[in-house]
C-alpha cells in the first residue's frame, strides 16, 4: 500500500538539510525569508515545510511566470496549492495574493535562503550574482543539478552556503530505503514516526 511521507519526503528533506545547514552556524530558519522555484511536489512541500517552521516563503514560480507573497505564504495557502488540480500556474494565479510576474524569476526577489525546485540547469551565473547582491546567504538545490557549474563556483567563491542536490534532495531515496524496511517485516510505521526518521537521515 506504500508509506507515509513518500510524497512530501523530498521537499520535506530539503528543508531538513537547511535546518542542519543553519544549526552549524547557530542560525534557525525561523522567520528567513525563502524564495522557492517551481511548484511541483518537491517546491510546495518544501514550502510548506519551511512554513510551518516558522520561514517566510515569498515566492513560487511555474515555466510562465513567478508569484511573489512579501509577507509570506501561510500554511494553508501551500496546503492549498498541495491540494489543487489544476496546472501550475492556474493554481498559483487562483490564490489571488501577492504579485504575479510573466517574465519575474525567483532569483532575483531579497531573500535570505534560495530553493531552487524546478529544473536542472535553471538558476545560472547572472541569477546567482544578482541572489548575491540581495543577501541570500544559502543556496539549496531540491531539484535535480538546477544550478550551473558557474553558479556553484560563485557561490563558493563568495562564501554563500550551497548544498548540491545529492545530498540536499536526497529525502526521496531515504524514504524509498524506510519503505523496503517496511515492505521487509511487513509493517507500517507512522507518519510521524517515519518523518521522524527522514529528519533524522537529513
Amino acid at each position: 500500500g506504500g508509506s507515509h511521507v513518500r510524497t512530501e519526503a523530498t521537499g520535506f528533506g530539503l528543508v531538513y538539510f537547511v535546518e542542519e545547514m543553519l544549526s552549524r552556524i547557530d542560525q534557525s530558519i525561523k522567520d528567513k525569508k525563502v524564495c522557492v522555484s517551481g511548484s511541483g511536489n518537491v517546491a510546495l512541500h518544501a514550502a510548506l515545510k519551511a512554513s510551518q517552521l516558522g520561514a517566510k516563503v515569498i515566492t513560487l514560480s511555474s515555466s510562465k511566470g513567478c508569484l511573489f507573497v512579501e509577507d509570506g505564504l501561510s500554511v494553508e495557502q501551500i496546503e492549498t496549492l498541495i491540494q489543487s488540480k489544476e496546472s501550475s500556474s492556474d493554481k498559483l494565479k487562483s490564490l489571488d495574493v501577492g504579485k504575479w510576474s510573466d517574465e519575474g524569476s525567483p532569483w532575483h526577489t531579497k531573500c535570505d535562503i534560495a530553493l531552487p525546485c524546478a529544473t536542472q540547469n535553471e538558476l545560472g551565473i547572472e541569477d546567482a550574482k544578482k541572489l548575491s547582491d540581495n543577501g541570500c546567504s544559502l543556496v539549496a538545490e531540491g531539484a535535480n543539478m538546477p544550478c550551473t557549474k558557474e553558479a556553484t563556483d560563485w557561490f563558493e567563491d563568495n562564501e554563500i552556503l550551497h548544498a548540491p542536490g545529492k545530498a540536499s534532495n536526497a529525502g526521496g531515496v531515504a524514504l524509498s530505503a524506510l519503505e523496503m524496511g517496511q515492505n521487509a517485516d511487513f509493517s507500517r510505521r507512522s507518519f510521524e514516526h517515519l518523518d521522524e526518521q527522514l529528519r533524522s537521515i537529513m
